[in-house]
């Protein structure tokens, strides 16, 4: 046992001093060449650096370092090329033709045998089918539910028609499909690397970035370099990306990465923590005075809804549940004032939730404030009473279930309730318990939020499409409207993004008058860099695109 535990202590050593002995060659040549190291902390750690795996924002923001897809996304969520330079749409929106640039290489690895591996479109036709493939059981899988699909020949509709055409064929049209291929799902990899590696590709990731993966200690440090080889130039016509090498370390204690981030130690945080909010921000949501000249702080909308969310079917929901009446679920909505609610808990991080479930940043979101609830108590007492509850006489208990994260905003909302005659209840649950509990709809009334996969507000109105209810899709409330599936069949098919943003309006204001769901805010995205950090750009999807970033 003695020299078991020696020789773990002794390769633990040579790890360690592996990893030093690497970052100070990095800090070395970033020296010589002008730039440096940027360094970042990935609190909530990585499990795969596989691009069918990146279901969550520490996988996506590492694989979009490492890959590319057909598209991709600017800061203002606009749909670019990447690897393909151009591509075409048929009339009836089902065949989309995409032609790829031909200077586009994975990078390098032994396998290749000092060649440069260029992409071709058979390449997309294997990474595709790949995220198909039941085998891989890739959490992405959805992405591609409508692509059609040969049921004798078993064969999804990618096809390379040469090296430089891809066509994909859909069964029915979606107009935000291409959205979807902007996501690290839809990412290229090469074949020969992913079947030698199996399941640890894992860990051995090739793709076409403009970084490159170097090391990874799970848990510990994850060190990727710079892609000298990599295909895109900024405006000027110069390489990119600038930066010598990415540094992400895994700090749990989130104290503990801020206290890091002040020392200068890491070059950039992203959202903020309850514990140093009042610490580094004012009630108004900027920088305190001592911080003003020391960092950076970048902000904008974040397509990130919070929301409360009620169980409206009636055959999950017991006989007596009063939230079952909608006039209940309006008092409730307009019972407390969010704008309060956002100023003293939040430090005006965020836009109060007076809209409806379409966020700010995205075609749909209605900027009149006329479908949504702003604070009216008076109102609210009058729906209790035509309920049947004046004053809340003889309404029985309503529970919120919740996590701690979260339970400061409920205990304000129970207490601007109660005091209209509501008796609310918090229920407080770990997180995995609560999302299986909803997942179950064993859960009344829960507190939700909904961040966008993909620039497209059917991303949030499919929230209450009825053949998503859950556990088959994410109609966690149960929402059932005949008129609402049909407008939303018909923004799907719907190719001009004017009429499909009157669709989406319709839907929403639909929505809020059922009152299947109370908005709390609309977030917004909170980045604190360092004063030496040059173009790091933000969006409304909280992306993390570095290819930009120069470190002076």
């Amino acid at each position: 046992m003695t020299n078991l535990l020696d020789k773990n202590k002794f390769c633990s050593v040579l790890i360690f001093i592996f990893i030093i002995s690497l970052l100070s060659s990095c800090k070395k040549y970033s020296t010589e060449e002008g730039t440096q190291i940027f360094r970042y902390n990935e609190s909530a750690n990585i499990s795969s650096l596989d691009p069918a795996f990146a279901k969550d924002q520490a996988m996506i923001w590492a694989n979009l370092q490492i890959f590319n897809g057909l598209v991709q996304l600017d800061s203002s969520l606009n749909i670019k090329p990447s690897i393909a330079k151009s591509w075409e749409i048929s009339d009836d929106g089902l065949v989309y033709t995409f032609i790829l640039r031909d200077d586009v290489c994975f990078h390098e690895h032994s396998l290749f045998k000092g060649k440069k591996r260029k992409v071709i479109a058979k390449d997309f036709e294997y990474s595709f089918n790949r995220i198909l493939d039941e085998k891989v059981a890739s959490p992405g899988a959805w992405i591609f539910n409508l692509v059609k699909l040969d049921a004798l020949k078993k064969k999804y509709s990618f096809k390379a028609i040469n090296d430089s055409t891809f066509k994909i064929e859909l069964k029915e049209a979606f107009s935000p499909f291409l959205g979807l291929l902007t996501m690290p799902y839809a990412s290229v990899v090469p074949k020969e690397i992913v079947e030698h590696y199996g399941e640890d590709f894992r860990k051995n990731p090739i793709g076409t970035g403009p970084f490159y993966f170097k090391l990874w200690k799970e848990g510990v440090k994850l060190v990727l370099l710079k892609n000298k080889d990599y295909f895109e130039k900024d405006s000027k016509g110069n390489p990119l990306p600038y930066l010598d090498a990415i540094n992400i370390s895994f700090i749990v204690d989130k104290q503990s990465v801020f206290l890091e981030f002040v020392k200068g130690n890491i070059d950039f945080i992203s959202g903020i923590d309850p514990n140093y909010k009042d610490e580094i921000l004012t009630r108004h949501g900027t920088l305190q005075d001592k911080y003003r000249d020391k960092i950076n702080l970048t902000t904008e909308p974040y397509l990130n809804t919070e929301y409360l969310g009620f169980m409206v079917d009636r055959e999950k929901s017991p006989k007596d549940n009063p939230l079952l009446n909608k006039k209940i679920r309006q008092a409730i909505n307009y019972g407390f004032d969010r704008e309060k609610m956002i100023k003293y808990l939040r430090n005006n991080i965020g836009l109060a939730g007076t809209n409806g479930i379409i966020p700010k940043g995205l075609a749909g979101f209605d900027t009149s404030n006329s479908i949504g609830y702003n604070y009216n108590p008076e109102k609210a007492k009058l729906l209790l009473q035509e309920a049947g509850y004046p004053n809340g006489n003889g309404l029985p208990p309503i529970s919120l279930a919740t996590t701690s994260t979260y339970l400061d905003l409920c205990k304000y909302i129970q207490g601007q309730l109660n005091l209209l005659g509501f008796d609310i209840k918090i229920d407080v649950n770990p997180p995995g318990a609560l999302r299986e509990h909803i997942a179950q709809s064993k859960i009344m009334w829960f507190r939700g939020s909904w961040i966008a996969d993909y620039p497209d507000a059917e991303n949030y109105l499919s929230l209450f499409y009825s053949p998503n209810f859950c556990p088959r899709g994410p109609n966690y409330t149960h929402f059932s409207n005949k008129t609402f599936d049909k407008l939303f069949k018909q923004a799907q098919k719907e190719t001009s993004l004017e009429k499909r943003t009157k669709l989406y309006r319709d839907m929403d204001k639909l929505i809020m008058e059922e009152a299947p769901i109370v908005i709390l805010y609309y977030d917004q995205v909170l980045r604190f860099s360092q004063k030496n950090i040059e173009g790091l750009s933000s969006n409304p999807m909280n992306l993390l695109i570095l290819k930009n970033v120069r470190k002076n």
